[in-house]
C-alpha cells in the first residue's frame, strides 16, 4: 500500500517551531467520552515515603467479558490532562470507537514526591535508573489497582508502555527489563543521555539476543544539548535508535524540530498507536 504525504515546507528556524494538532486530539463528535478516576498511593514499599496521583481512564464500550489492552504513561497527567499537549484520554477514545486501536485502559501515573523533603521529587531517581525497581514498583504497587477493577488481558503484545524525557527513558528500560509484561514502547524526546553510568543500551542493544518489543521513538533535531559532545539528548536517541536498527527489531524514529517539548510528541500520539498497536 502507497500512502501519499501532503508537502510541507522545512522550517528555516528549527529552534522554534510548534506542531498543530489533527483532529484525533479533539473530541469528535459522535465519539463517547470515556471515564476516569484519579487515585492517590502513599504506601509504596518500593519508595517508601513517597506519595502519588494516578489515573485510570476507561474509554466507553469497555466490557469485562472482554479483557483490554493496557498502556502505562509515565508523567501520568502531563499525559492525560485533556487541555496538555498530549491529550492521551482524548485520543484513545476516538482511535478505540472507530477501532483503530484495541480496547485499551490507560493508567497514567505520576512520579512520587516526599512530602515537606527539601528535595521532593522523586522523578529522576525513579525514571533515569537502569535496574528494576520501578517496574516493579509498577507491576506490584499500582497495575494490581487496575487489575482489581477492571478485566486485563494477560498477554503481554496487549500491554505498552509510553514516557516522555525522563519518562521515555524509563518506559524503553520498564520494556527491556521485563518483556514478559510490556512489549509495546512509545519513547518521546528520551532522556538516555542523563541515565546514572551512561546510556547503556547502544552497545547492550546489539549485543543482547532480541527481545519482543516494538519500539516508537521521537527525537527532536534541537533537543537538549543538540550540537554539544556531552549529554546530548539528540545523539542518544539517535544511537539507540541504530542499535535497534542493527539489532533488526521492530522500530520506527520520528524525528521533528524544537525543543525539549512535548508539543511534537502531542501532535504524533495518535499515529504513533495506531502504528504501535498494528
Amino acid at each position: 500500500m502507497t500512502f501519499e504525504v501532503p508537502y510541507q515546507p522545512l522550517p528555516i528556524d528549527q529552534s522554534d517551531v510548534h506542531y498543530l494538532r489533527g483532529p484525533d486530539s479533539a473530541p469528535l463528535p459522535g465519539v463517547p467520552a470515556g471515564e476516569t478516576v484519579e487515585f492517590e498511593w502513599t504506601q509504596s514499599t518500593v519508595y517508601p515515603g513517597t506519595s502519588r496521583k494516578f489515573w485510570i481512564h476507561v474509554p466507553a464500550g469497555y466490557h469485562p467479558s472482554e479483557p483490554a489492552s493496557l498502556m502505562v504513561y509515565q508523567d501520568g497527567w502531563w499525559y492525560l490532562d485533556p487541555e496538555g499537549e498530549v491529550r492521551a484520554g482524548i485520543v484513545t477514545d476516538n482511535l478505540v470507537h472507530r477501532g483503530e486501536v484495541p480496547m485499551t485502559i490507560g493508567l497514567f501515573v505520576d512520579p512520587g514526591v516526599y512530602a515537606g523533603a527539601s528535595e521532593p521529587k522523586n522523578r529522576n531517581m525513579e525514571y533515569d535508573a537502569f535496574d528494576d525497581r520501578y517496574v516493579t514498583f509498577l507491576l506490584t504497587e499500582i497495575v494490581p489497582q487496575v487489575t482489581a477493577r477492571y478485566a486485563i488481558s494477560d498477554d503481554a503484545d496487549g500491554w505498552g508502555i509510553c514516557g516522555g524525557s525522563s519518562g521515555g527513558n524509563c518506559a524503553f528500560t520498564a520494556a527491556w527489563l521485563r518483556p514478559d509484561k510490556f512489549r509495546r514502547v512509545l519513547g518521546f524526546l528520551s532522556s538516555f543521555s542523563q541515565m546514572p553510568g551512561g546510556n547503556p543500551y547502544p552497545e547492550l542493544i546489539p549485543s543482547t539476543p532480541a527481545k519482543p518489543l516494538r519500539v516508537f521513538l521521537q527525537a527532536g533535531h534541537r533537543d537538549l544539548r543538540w550540537n554539544e559532545p556531552e549529554g546530548n539528548w539528540l545523539a542518544n536517541n539517535l544511537r539507540v535508535a541504530a542499535a535497534l536498527a542493527e539489532a533488526g527489531y521492530d522500530f520506527r524514529l520520528v524525528l521533528g524540530d524544537g525543543g525539549h517539548s512535548p508539543n511534537h510528541a502531542g501532535t504524533l500520539l495518535p499515529d504513533a498507536l495506531r502504528w504501535l498497536w498494528s
